[in-house]
């Protein structure tokens, strides 16, 4: 019989999803604010909150790409072909899903 003891494996995932998902937030916050801030003619007709909508909804959706590179964490521990597939693939559903958030939160202002 082997001790179990001196048996030591390494953590599938290196970060909490908590973490991963505040730095998609971050990122797509700091992405829609730098827009945000150049723009120069705002409608009369949106209120003075108008900002908050996109502001919110592209954060929601830099956490989900955050989400998905989380759990993208288990093909990136399978060797170093899988590892670029997993961070190619995370890099397109987090501009996919970033995109859509854009859409989403801009739709009645900006993206009319």
């Amino acid at each position: 019989m082997i001790p179990t003891k001196n048996f030591k494996t390494k953590p599938v995932h290196p970060a909490s999803v908590g973490k991963r998902m505040l730095q998609g937030a971050g990122v797509a916050l700091l992405l829609i604010s730098v827009f945000l801030i150049s723009v120069r003619d705002i409608d009369e007709d949106w209120s003075e909150l108008w900002v908050v909508k996109p502001l919110i909804i592209v954060s929601l959706s830099g956490a989900l790409g955050g989400l998905f590179f989380y759990n993208m964490d288990h093909l990136r521990n399978e060797g170093a072909l899988r590892k670029t597939v997993a961070n190619i693939l995370s890099l397109i559903v987090y501009l996919i899903v970033l995109w859509l958030g854009i859409v989403l939160g801009l739709n009645g202002t900006l993206w009319d």
